[in-house]
């Protein structure tokens, strides 16, 4: 599956998945129905990029919270790195676990990308917002780390 074969789109319905968390508890991404979700894919816990875009997340969550929005970060790094993660920086939402990147392949946030000229496969940085119905409302591929949370509370008029 390469990068360009598939994407989501506003309207389709969101993949569901059950993924473990930092605790080591399984969540379904059907248990947060009725609610609105800001679902972001990133490449790997404790790395600077990553490290970046889960800090803006959790310095802007109350005014994403307020705005009635859920953040949820999924990335394959196992349980235990992604719990000094979260310990480590901070970060007060949930983070999920996919270590056979499953979830990442649903929503086309794995597969073959450009990195410094070369084509290689991983985790391609993306951000989708959910609808309370679990449809996709907006989709981001391809994102850069620093600057996203931002152009996305622009695009979400928070």
């Amino acid at each position: 599956m390469t990068e360009a074969s598939f994407r989501l789109k506003p309207g389709d319905v969101a993949p569901d998945f059950t993924l473990t968390d930092a605790d080591g508890k399984p969540v379904a991404l059907s248990s947060f129905r009725g609610r609105r979700v800001i679902l972001y894919f990133y490449p790997a816990a404790l790395t600077p990029g990553c490290t970046k875009e889960a800090g803006d997340f959790r310095d802007n969550l109350a005014d994403l919270t307020d705005a009635g929005y859920l953040v949820v970060g999924v990335s394959p790094d196992e349980p235990e790195t992604l719990r000094k993660f979260r310990d480590e920086e901070n970060l007060n939402f949930v983070l999920l676990s996919d270590p056979d990147r499953a979830a990442l392949a649903g929503y086309g946030a794995y597969g073959e990308k450009s990195l410094y000229g070369r084509t290689t496969v991983g985790v391609i940085r993306s951000t989708f917002v959910l609808t309370e119905d679990g449809r996709i409302e907006a989709a981001y591929y391809n994102i850069k780390a620093t600057g996203h949370v931002a152009k996305l509370r622009k695009d979400l008029g928070i």
